[in-house]
């Protein structure tokens, strides 16, 4: 027998759990046994002030973000389109069905302010590779090295070549942030002071950026994420960025190995890098340092 037609109507009262609808192998159920924020509050307070309206939950904030890395949704305005409709983004970021979502602007505010002056990422990528090494899943005795390009928001066409670049006629005040958090890291090892080799070409809107041509292709504007990876669960316990050329991918490793070894007292006795980390000084740092380096 045919059925009615379904029309909605309106309810004054709904019982709905969204817990029910989130698959029970869903990927944010997996993540969200081991996402501990429960101090990001604490590690904040001091960047917030004690008098005007109440602000947006940071650990909503981190949530979400931790959506969007998982999820690959790299644009802030559809993340938080897609935390209003899905209700497994709703679950994991422990919002009801009527709460609402924080604009994305809010986002950029806190990124480009709050988490980055008090580095809260890196507060919470440590957190995590503690629970990792409490967890038994880091051994800390042999390590493997490599670094990714990653592609820089900026293309050519809004670029200056090295002889028509000058930074003295840079004034900082009138500067838009990129530029200044590049005049900020002009004398940093992992990116001005990593060469003295000017760049080819050299963007306007993000000049800290390097142009590359690394990947045997058409050149672009790139920075190089450096991990340093536990072999035995193939654990990440430390990233550094970079410009994208060799000497500051190799300097950042020992960059990370100082790190790892005053943050979590990690002391590999061996590493794993391909054939560029083998030779010159970071061979002799390694040597000095008694880790057994396995290059090519």
């Amino acid at each position: 027998m045919l059925g009615p037609k379904q029309e909605a109507q309106g309810a004054l009262f709904y019982e709905f759990s969204i817990d029910d609808h989130v698959p029970h192998d869903h990927l944010l159920r997996s993540i969200d046994r081991f996402v501990d924020l429960s101090d990001i509050r604490q590690h904040l307070s001091v960047f917030y002030s004690h008098t005007g309206r109440p602000s947006i939950d940071p650990e909503l904030l981190i949530r979400m973000l931790l959506v969007g890395y998982c999820l690959g949704i790299r644009s802030e305005r559809r993340l938080c389109e897609e935390v209003h409709l899905n209700l497994a983004y709703r679950w994991f970021c422990r919002l009801d069905l009527s709460d609402s979502v924080p604009d994305h602007s809010t986002f950029s505010k806190n990124r480009h302010g709050r988490f980055r002056d008090s580095d809260l990422l890196r507060h919470l990528f440590e957190t995590t590779v503690a629970r990792c090494i409490a967890d038994g899943l880091v051994s800390g005795q042999r390590f493997a090295a490599d670094a990714s390009l990653i592609e820089a928001d900026a293309n050519k066409q809004n670029s200056t070549p090295k002889e028509d670049w000058d930074i003295s006629k840079i004034d900082p005040a009138d500067a838009p942030r990129a530029v200044r958090e590049y005049l900020d890291v002009l004398d940093d090892a992992a990116f001005g002071a990593a060469s003295e080799v000017d760049p080819k070409f050299t963007s306007h809107s993000d000049p800290s950026s390097q142009w590359t041509a690394a990947r045997k292709g058409p050149a672009f504007f790139a920075y190089s994420t450096n991990y340093l990876i536990d072999t035995d669960h193939a654990v990440i316990v430390d990233v550094e960025a970079t410009r994208s050329i060799r000497q500051a991918e190799v300097g950042s490793v020992c960059t990370m190995l100082d790190r790892v070894k005053d943050k979590f007292d990690l002391d590999p006795e061996r590493i794993i890098a391909d054939t560029a980390y083998g030779s010159g000084p970071m061979l002799g740092w390694l040597v000095d340092h008694d880790i057994a380096p396995i290059s090519p």
